[in-house]
């Protein structure tokens, strides 16, 4: 088991950092930002012309087909792991690693307290050696979309496709504004380099 001599943990949302710390740099910060929102921003338009298209059936085969490609584009393109996990899964390749179930808990007790005028977002920079990890999540609160297929009431044949797609599946049952899930972003591990 790899030691992690330090770790860096920025949770950028309700809390904030204090002018002590030191200025981390963010480019990589910002290029997972912009990652989620596309992975986020490409699956909410595909879902929406699926719906109106074939209706809420038609979107499973988005969420099933299509998130793993857009996910897997965006991936090539940048170097990086995007993807998205939850606390109740729907399908299980989605399924958070220990890491990020931490941050999803803590994105949902952060939602659950009330409005949040912002994103609800995670940045990590894990030193294992001389390389540093960097990871990223945001919070995908429950909107009216995700309600279609994952609120407490589904259409009966939408239900029965689910059960019939994912026997497994977890993740109905939600309320607008309930956590979603999150978007995750991992980039390779990196050389430190060395103080000058």
């Amino acid at each position: 088991m790899k030691r992690i001599a330090t770790a860096l943990v920025l949770v950028l949302g309700p809390l904030a950092l204090t002018a002590a710390e030191p200025a981390a740099d963010t480019a990589w910060v910002d290029a997972s930002r912009q990652l989620a929102l596309q992975l986020g921003g490409q699956l909410k338009a595909e879902l929406t012309r699926s719906i109106a298209e074939g209706g809420p059936i038609a979107a499973i085969n988005v969420c099933y087909l299509r998130a793993p490609e857009i996910a897997a584009q965006l991936s090539k393109a940048s170097g990086a792991r995007v993807g998205r996990t939850a606390l109740r899964v729907r399908n299980p390749s989605n399924a958070p690693d220990d890491l990020e179930r931490s941050v999803l808990e803590q994105f949902s007790v952060d939602l659950g307290a009330g409005p949040i005028d912002r994103p609800l977002e995670a940045v990590f920079e894990i030193r294992r050696g001389d390389a540093v990890e960097r990871r990223y999540m945001r919070a995908i609160p429950t909107d009216g979309l995700c309600l279609t297929c994952h609120g407490t009431t589904l259409e009966p044949a939408l239900a029965a496709a689910i059960a019939r797609d994912y026997p497994a599946d977890q993740a109905t049952g939600f309320e607008l504004g309930q956590l979603r899930g999150a978007f995750s972003v991992v980039w390779p591990p990196a050389s430190l380099s060395p103080d000058p």
